[in-house]
């Protein structure tokens, strides 16, 4: 379960999990508050590793096919946490993983658009195959299903 992180002589980050969900809990599939949102709102900071441990609390405590594309939404976490630290290589084979778990994934999931969820990973992924020395500077975007695409798209909360 997730801890409170300290960042810092006695500071707790602004992202930091509080909550905690017993196994086999009911778990809300909630992007306006709690864990969901704090998670995604440490995503769009670019703190992947706090979002991971969000995302990681109602995981645990969710069944398919929530349970499958949290994973899959975890992964990339992670996938882009390892790019921040360096290690390219890890996070390709995170982030292809999550691909193949979002594959299965109907198109609206969780009050998420999978389609352009996929499309965003696959664009990561391009920029990684096309052999560029610089690595994909945007993260794939997390976003509402009731969005076309992401000219049209605002944030999912």
């Amino acid at each position: 379960m997730p801890q409170v992180r300290v960042f810092g002589p006695g500071k707790a980050s602004p992202c930091a999990p509080t909550q905690q969900f017993a196994d086999n809990q009911n778990v809300p599939f909630d992007w306006k508050s709690g864990a969901l949102a704090d998670g995604l709102a440490c995503y769009r900071k670019g703190e992947f590793f706090l979002a991971h441990e969000f995302w990681e609390s109602v995981w645990v405590a969710s069944a398919n096919p929530e349970k499958n594309l949290l994973q899959a939404l975890i992964q990339i976490t992670v996938a882009l946490h390892h790019m921040q630290s360096g290690n390219r290589k890890g996070a390709e084979i995170l982030m292809r993983k999550a691909l193949r778990r979002l594959e299965p994934c109907p198109a609206h999931l969780g009050e998420i658009s999978v389609p352009l969820l996929r499309d965003g990973v696959c664009a990561w992924l391009s920029t990684l195959d096309s052999g560029a020395e610089s690595n994909p500077t945007a993260s794939p975007q997390i976003l509402p299903a009731h969005c076309n695409g992401p000219a049209k798209a605002g944030p999912l909360y």
